[in-house]
């Protein structure tokens, strides 16, 4: 899955700079249109910014790096579904605390990621110095005036990546699959009822 979201991401950038803008305009996270087009919290984490490739390039080095081994431990279906709700986490973030901005990327899902290896690293016995530095110095220059990156992705992916670590972590038996499936479900029936919560309070 995580070659396959790359490429997903790769093809989506190409589309978007041969489309004119027309591909962005489609797909970037736009609170203020959640209520008729709710498939755009999703759908801007596929997508980046236009006319440069620093912003793809980026997210997806930090993808490749952190992608293969959460993959190879959690299996396609689990780290599908980290990446997707750390992505919606991060969209319902910026719904919740900057409804007035626009935006894409893949950042929030990645920071996901990162919180879901390092409550798993921190489990298992792993070094996990080198991942809170780097999230630590990712997060400071989200607050950056004039820097140009939604930093409250990046707290909805990490809190909601690292709640699905958590999750992971705590039915790793087979005899608690049943119970890992429902408290998937319970935090995406979450960030579905925040979204509603905040769509009704506009």
């Amino acid at each position: 899955m995580t070659w396959t979201i790359i490429a997903i991401c790769v093809v989506v950038w190409i589309l978007q700079e041969i489309s004119g803008g027309g591909v962005t305009d489609a797909l970037v996270y736009v609170p203020v249109l959640t209520y008729n087009e709710p498939w755009r919290m999703i759908t801007a984490v596929f997508a980046h910014s236009p006319g440069t490739i620093f912003h793809l390039a980026l997210n997806m080095y930090s993808l490749y790096v952190l992608g293969p081994p959460l993959e190879r431990l959690l299996g396609r279906a689990r780290f599908s579904a980290l990446y997707l709700l750390s992505g919606f986490g991060g969209s319902v973030a910026v719904l919740l605390i900057a409804p007035d901005l626009g935006v894409l990327g893949a950042s929030g899902a990645i920071f996901g990621l990162a919180g879901a290896f390092f409550v798993l690293a921190r489990k298992l016995g792993g070094n996990t110095t080198t991942l809170v530095v780097l999230i630590g110095i990712n997060l400071v220059v989200g607050f950056v005036p004039g820097s140009g990156i939604a930093w409250e992705a990046h707290i909805g992916g990490l809190v909601v990546g690292a709640g699905l670590g958590v999750v992971f972590l705590s039915t790793r038996r087979i005899d608690q699959q049943a119970r890992q499936v429902l408290l998937i479900v319970a935090i995406f029936a979450a960030l579905v009822v925040l979204t509603l919560a905040r769509l009704y309070a506009f």
